[in-house]
């Protein structure tokens, strides 16, 4: 018996696979509305206010100090008295007092940072080691 490969192949040719979108569509817009309703929650769980900023938890809360990165920091004054053995990992710790009410300038080039602190802040308290 013979196999007849020319109608095969003009079967093959003439079958064309075809593909269902309707199904398609609605599960794909069933999967969109249930992420912008998951976002939407998820969003309103972890911001409550309007401004867009976190909201502080009682565990967080204003520090008295905070931290300076710079790039290569080598050298630390603070009115002219020099604090570079409190650099730990090219950062410093700033007082708030100090950040608000004085004076920092912040060399990245030359790796230093010149602070003057304002009047009632010591030169102990103006700066501290990272932790």
């Amino acid at each position: 018996m013979a196999i007849d490969v020319d109608k095969f192949r003009k079967k093959l040719k003439n079958n064309t696979p075809s593909f269902n979108m309707v199904p398609f569509i609605d599960i794909l817009f069933t999967l969109l509305i249930f992420m912008v309703v998951a976002t939407s929650m998820q969003s309103a769980d972890i911001n409550d206010s309007d401004s867009g900023k976190p909201v502080q938890s009682e565990s967080s809360g204003p520090s008295e100090y905070y931290l300076i990165p710079v790039a290569g920091l080598t050298h630390v004054t603070v009115n002219g008295v020099d604090r570079s053995h409190l650099i730990k990992n090219s950062s410093i710790t700033v007082h708030t007092t100090v950040i608000d009410a004085g004076e920092i300038i912040i060399q990245p080039k030359k790796g230093t940072i010149i602070i003057t602190t304002p009047k009632g802040i010591d030169i102990e308290k103006a700066v501290k080691m990272p932790a």
